[in-house]
């Protein structure tokens, strides 16, 4: 996957600035190339389980962590979206090249194995963004809702992002066929953000399934955007950030480790 003199660096220096750019580039363009599914989709997605939600239960729900449920939950719906689009950014380039039989495409070019990484890391990153900036954007204008502590919802949701992007990228690479990343999503990523505090404080969960819980990365994920959206959290933010930020890392160095030895990535 590099292209080396007999010295054993790149004649394009130690990093390929142009293939990096492209890479993310492509990855980016997939998803705005359609819009409407990927962007306008979430959207309503949002729109419909935070209009259900006040409309079924709002009400006679009462406060949580002092604000009205529907803001409570707001937060939680939004990162939620962000973690799912960003692990399908990644996944379906991925697996669609593997399945096609051209992911040889992106393979020869001389990008390293941490330059494929991050390219499609970027483009996972750039969905998510989009796609928090649609809702916040939504929760302001419908709800009235402002935003306690920018700097950390920024984070977590970069955070969130870049998490599930890797996700995305490992499940892909284990993945040979369109079931197989199904499974993987049906059965792993959306028990994991269903079961992670977004609907609900886990307070409320009898103490084992709070340690469980606890044990959930994307619980983090979801409780530091709250924290950064309304300034309330389960748990201290600065204990998410580091759970969060040790997460990604392992997730990211497994993708550079795969893609280094080309695991599973032979068509």
């Amino acid at each position: 996957m590099e292209n080396t003199t007999g010295m054993g660096v790149r004649r394009f220096g130690q990093v390929n600035w142009l293939g990096l750019y492209t890479l993310a580039a492509r990855e980016t363009s997939r998803f705005l190339g359609v819009w409407t599914q990927t962007l306008a989709a979430p959207l309503v997605t949002a729109a419909l389980f935070l209009g259900v939600f006040s409309l079924a239960i709002g009400p006679a729900r009462g406060e949580v962590m002092g604000v009205p449920f529907i803001e409570f939950l707001a937060p939680g719906i939004l990162m939620m979206t962000v973690i799912q689009n960003s692990f399908a950014n990644t996944s379906s380039s991925i697996v669609i090249s593997k399945v096609q039989g051209n992911i040889v495409d992106t393979l020869m070019p001389p990008l390293s194995a941490w330059e494929l990484v991050a390219g499609y890391t970027v483009g996972g990153v750039a969905r998510g963004l989009f796609v928090a900036l649609a809702i916040g954007a939504l929760m302001g204008a419908v709800l009235g809702m402002g935003v306690a502590h920018p700097v950390w919802a920024l984070v977590f949701v970069l955070l969130g992002a870049s998490f599930l992007s890797g996700l995305g990228i490992v499940a892909a690479i284990f993945a040979n066929k369109f079931d197989q990343m199904a499974a993987i999503t049906n059965f792993i990523i959306t028990p994991l953000s269903f079961l992670s505090g977004t609907f609900y404080s886990i307070e409320r969960l009898p103490p084992a399934m709070q340690v469980i819980t606890h044990l959930n990365p994307v619980f983090y994920l979801i409780d530091g955007v709250r924290y950064g959206v309304i300034g309330q959290s389960d748990s201290s933010p600065w204990l998410g950030l580091a759970v969060c930020t040790l997460s990604t890392a392992l997730v990211l160095t497994l993708c550079w480790h795969w893609f280094r030895r080309g695991y599973r990535m032979k068509p």
